[in-house]
């Protein structure tokens, strides 16, 4: 990972499409966390991550202006790096959880959209914990304008809160989130290697 991103920070394009597909996968997620909101009892941490994750959207978004690049007002699929898999990865792990919810659990309607809100935000926050830090750490080695320090702060802080919340929802949630987990490691795992084939791809 470490490498491959060394390769696009290098390249104020891919750079650019990297940020710009970053940020759309935030605003995605933070589009499912609103969808997810019972109008009437949605909490605190709820609009609390909803609010940041489009603040971690626009924060990257906005670093694309330090590089050298056509600035991508939207999100059309030329301005994103791997576009089908990033545009896939959340729809993909969303449905995967529904599914999984339903026939586990048995669970419908508020109490479905709620758990699965738990259980991915919580898949996505430890990709988060994991991505962000090594990310910041090839921008510090290449003396990069473009910094994601506050977003790996607040996204650590996530982590912890959905852990809490999963500790109230089930005594075993940890069976549950190891479940998910596991696909997401797929859908990761995917995304990387079409990354590199479109990076290979483009330095041909």
């Amino acid at each position: 990972m470490e490498h491959l991103l060394t390769t696009i920070v290098n390249n104020d394009i891919w750079h650019s499409q990297w940020l710009n597909a970053l940020s759309f996968m935030e605003n995605t997620g933070a589009r499912k966390i609103s969808a997810c909101e019972n109008a009437y009892q949605v909490t605190y941490l709820q609009l609390k991550h909803a609010a940041e994750e489009h603040r971690h959207a626009y924060y990257l978004k906005k670093q694309i202006k330090k590089l050298a690049v056509p600035f991508p007002e939207h999100y059309q699929a030329e301005t994103l790096l791997a576009s089908l898999t990033t545009q896939q990865y959340l729809q993909r792990l969303d449905i995967y959880c529904v599914r999984y919810l339903k026939q586990v659990l048995e669970l419908t309607g508020a109490e479905l959209r709620f758990a699965t809100y738990l259980l991915v935000t919580y898949a996505i926050e430890v990709r988060a914990d994991e991505l962000y830090p090594i990310y910041q750490r090839v921008l510090y080695t290449l003396n990069s304008k473009v910094m994601v320090k506050s977003i790996i702060a607040e996204e650590q802080g996530h982590l912890e809160e959905m852990i809490a919340q999963l500790k109230l929802f089930a005594v075993n949630w940890e069976e549950h989130a190891a479940v998910i987990l596991a696909y997401e490691q797929e859908l990761s795992k995917a995304w990387w290697i079409a990354i590199a084939q479109e990076v290979e791809r483009k330095n041909l």
